[in-house]
């Protein structure tokens, strides 16, 4: 008997076994339709098995599907994300069959010409048409139009079979880029990472740190272009953090190549992603730019990944599949034999800690490009220039507003917070507001109107009374946002061109694109953002950027807090002075002896990340030490408590090991559930995975409880 073993997207850690029908040729990734109860289900074949017999008798797969199988190293890819973070792996190999989720586009019917057939009468209207049609196909009404005769005439050649109508499904077209169309004129630190990352002989890792403005993406570039010029089956993947950034990377890489690259990310519309998917798999595309699920795409000659500001956050994926793209695609381009670039500003400890040990090449450009320089960083201590009562720009910040207006210059104000206020309390009795079912605060926008719960998407409109003791014109504001800073900036300088960017004012890509064409075209004089606009963007007559609170990421307990904060911070004032004009950067803070802001007006980065990266290594911590988060949930508060309990009893024996908890999380109720963690420690040496493996094998979850596994976590809450 003939046994497949099939991923199905389910909730279970291995594959299922079915029976091959006899005739049946199958092979590892191809696609099949596999029973599972009464339904049907899309499954992708593992292995295919010869077995003297079976002690339980296998359903039958019921056909091979006609899509593309998966590339056996896609198939690799799957199967090891999957272990790598405790997921099933038929959810995993769910995601890399994503594309395949809309309908195939509907055959056109068009017209060609029947060989060896000639009208029986050749008038002019019918010459014309076969002069037309020549041995193209054509749509029946095109190609009246081009003959310039009515549909008629095309219809009797059809009926007298000299013509004949066909359907053809049309393949969406990427045209294969020109590594030579506009080369850029690289200086000597570009052109050594260029040619280094170009010439790696097959899996080589590279961590490409340059200072904001420093040309990464043009090394990155010409390295992509000396690969396709090598081999022009190469593929290339560039993994961004933000769909606002795909746009301007697109442009930059149509200017470089004269072919716009394939996008993939949520805002790109099923029928497009499925193009993109099936060009992919057919080596019909050679560029893709996208977010951390482009990962998952049938790549069959992946040459070069590039993930771009690897530090950023955003590449951690946190609902459903939980996974980093950043590691993840570092096991990609190892199971492909590819190049991988990890390119930031400010590298994340981990990826920094690998290069210096020697795990990765580590590629410096110490310059900005051209000749743009960085910007002066200077802290406005608010102890001595506090602002006024119920303002949040200081005196200094202000005075650095009016000057950069005068010379007809940008300003960016910058506050990581949206909406117009975080909390809204009562002075009555002190009851803050937060959303029904969730423990979080709601932020008042007064855009809209309204409070919201930005971790649900709960919103509803600003009551007139108190909830909690029904006290009339009781609620204040506390706290600013960038709505709440951008009224202030309109009160200063009423004359000015302002505007606020974050995920409320552009809730989708082209919104994005819109005020970031605007920025760049000069149209706006004060942006007031959040980290929305710190990531990548080239606005080349910004030369003030004032943050407004740059105290904010330092508070709470959160392992990352520093770090995070000196990446984003460092990615904000990086966005003043890109260009020809010296820009400056104000930092408002009420403890500028804080280690990481005088890092920063040091411009010292390499100084933050060996005290920060001594400092976790005392403790083992990342990237010294391993975590991994259990994170229990459930509308029942007993059956959660059993199971948080069953868990703390089962840990196995380990050494150099610890485990934290069952705690309450610090956000103990989210939409009705109640919330419980568990925290692993682990030496980077110890096989956390297996450990992990052992310890819920021990457990029987129920289905009332939700059990959601977190390896190398980025969120405490």
């Amino acid at each position: 008997m003939i046994v497949a073993s099939v991923l199905v997207p389910l909730p279970v850690p291995e594959a299922f076994d079915y029976e091959v029908p006899q005739g049946m040729d199958l092979a590892r990734g191809d696609q099949v339709a596999a029973p599972l109860g009464p339904r049907l289900v899309r499954g992708v074949v593992t292995e295919v098995r010869e077995t003297t017999g079976s002690n339980r008798r296998l359903k039958a797969i019921q056909g091979r599907l006609d899509d593309p199988s998966l590339p056996e190293r896609t198939v690799d890819f799957v199967e090891w994300a999957a272990r790598w973070t405790l997921s099933p792996p038929g959810e995993m190999a769910a995601a890399a069959l994503k594309g395949l989720r809309a309908p195939p586009p509907r055959p056109e019917r068009r017209i060609v010409r029947v060989a060896g057939r000639d009208p029986a009468r050749a008038t002019s209207a019918r010459t014309a048409v076969l002069a037309a049609l020549g041995d193209r196909s054509m749509p029946a009404a095109e190609l009246a139009r081009a003959a310039g005769v009515s549909a008629g005439v095309v219809k009797g050649l059809v009926d007298e079979g000299v013509l004949a109508v066909v359907e053809i499904t049309a393949e969406a077209v990427f045209p294969a880029p020109d590594p030579d169309h506009a080369p850029a004129d690289l200086n000597p630190d570009q052109a050594a990472a260029a040619d280094a990352i170009a010439s790696a002989p097959g899996f080589a890792p590279f961590l490409l740190d340059g200072v904001t403005g420093s040309g990464k993406t043009e090394a990155y570039l010409e390295a992509a272009a000396r690969m396709v010029r090598a081999d022009p089956t190469a593929q290339v993947l560039i993994l961004l953090p933000e769909i606002a950034l795909t746009q301007a990377v697109m442009a930059r890489i149509q200017h470089r190549f004269g072919v716009a690259p394939a996008e993939w990310h949520s805002a790109v519309a099923p029928p497009q992603r499925r193009r993109v998917w099936e060009a992919v798999r057919a080596g019909r595309c050679n560029l893709v730019v996208g977010a951390r699920s482009a990962l998952f795409l049938p790549f069959v000659n992946l040459r070069l990944l590039v993930v771009d500001e690897e530090h950023d956050g955003s590449f951690k994926q946190h609902e459903g599949l939980v996974y980093h793209a950043r590691d993840l695609a570092v096991a990609r381009a190892r199971i492909e034999g590819a190049a991988v670039v990890l390119a930031s500003a400010t590298p994340s400890l981990e990826t920094l800690n690998n290069a210096e040990a020697g795990r990765y090449g580590w590629l410096r450009l110490r310059a900005r490009h051209g000749a743009a320089v960085l910007p002066q960083v200077q802290l406005l201590d608010l102890r001595q220039n506090p602002p006024e009562r119920e303002t949040w720009l200081s005196p200094p910040l202000k005075a650095a507003i009016a000057e950069t207006l005068a010379r007809g210059e940008q300003s960016l104000l910058f506050l990581n917070r949206r909406g117009y206020a975080p909390v809204v309390l009562c002075r009555a009795c002190g009851h803050r507001l937060t959303a029904p079912d969730t423990d979080s605060w709601l932020v008042e926008h007064r855009y809209t109107g309204r409070l919201v719960c930005h971790l649900t998407g709960f919103s509803m409109p600003r009551p007139k009374t108190c909830p909690s003791c029904g006290a009339e014109d009781s609620l204040v504001s506390v706290g600013p946002g960038v709505e709440r800073v951008e009224e202030e900036v309109r009160g200063l300088f009423p004359e000015a061109r302002t505007a606020v960017f974050s995920s409320d004012t552009t809730p989708d890509a082209q919104a994005a694109r819109a005020l970031v064409q605007a920025m760049t075209d000069g149209e706006i004089d004060i942006l007031v953002a959040t980290q929305a606009a710190a990531k990548g963007h080239n606005f080349p007559h910004l030369t003030l950027v004032g943050v407004v609170d740059a105290d904010l990421g330092l508070r709470g307990g959160d392992l990352r807090a520093a770090e995070r904060t000196f990446q984003l911070l460092t990615q904000a004032t990086g966005r003043a002075g890109r260009a020809d004009k010296p820009g400056r950067a104000l930092l408002q803070t009420w403890t500028p002896e804080h280690p990481v802001l005088m890092a920063l007006a040091a411009g010292d980065r390499d100084a933050f990340a060996a005290t920060e990266s001594a400092e976790r290594e005392m403790s083992a911590l990342p990237p010294h030490g391993r975590l991994a988060a259990l994170i229990l949930s459930s509308e029942n508060a007993v059956a959660l408590e059993k199971v948080a309990g069953d868990l703390a009893a089962a840990i196995p024996n380990a050494e150099r090991l610890e485990v934290y908890g069952p705690a309450d999380a610090p956000l103990a109720l989210v939409r009705g559930r109640r919330r419980k963690r568990l925290l692993v420690r682990a030496d980077r040496d110890v096989d956390l995975q297996g450990f992990l493996r052992a310890w819920l094998a021990r457990v029987k979850v129920p289905a009332s409880v939700r059990l959601t596994v977190d390896v190398d976590p980025y969120s405490f809450l």
